[in-house]
């Protein structure tokens, strides 16, 4: 395939897929909505529910994995030169993104227990 096709349908493509990110977050949003109201709730028990719901240490386990994200992109790109091996830079990737994960939500679990 030509490199100009590609070059015009990666933007096309990305506007498409954050769109639908944005279209399936509002829909599900709204469903939840209703599904409360239909069990008998009204409008400011739902608002309640939602104020509840928030996540105090949403920020913190965004660092941690972005942290994790970091380390094992640069631990890939380090190994992939001293081995000339392809496959360091995602395995270490989604190894060290997991691991960011876990981590998140083990402090998350430590800080949200001593509350």
């Amino acid at each position: 395939m030509n490199q100009g096709v590609i070059a015009v349908f990666i933007p096309i493509i990305s506007v498409l897929v954050i769109g639908m990110i944005f279209v399936t977050y509002f829909y599900f949003h709204s469903r939840e909505k209703q599904l409360l109201i239909e069990k008998g709730l009204d409008a400011n028990a739902v608002k309640e529910y939602f104020e509840g719901k928030k996540d105090p240490y949403i920020l913190m386990k965004i660092g941690i994995i972005a942290i994790g994200f970091g380390v094992g992109l640069g631990l890939g790109l380090i190994l992939q030169d001293y081995t000339d091996k392809d496959y360091w830079v995602p395995f270490s990737l989604f190894t060290l993104t997991g691991v960011g994960f876990v981590v998140a939500n083990l402090i998350s679990k430590k800080l949200n227990a001593n509350k």
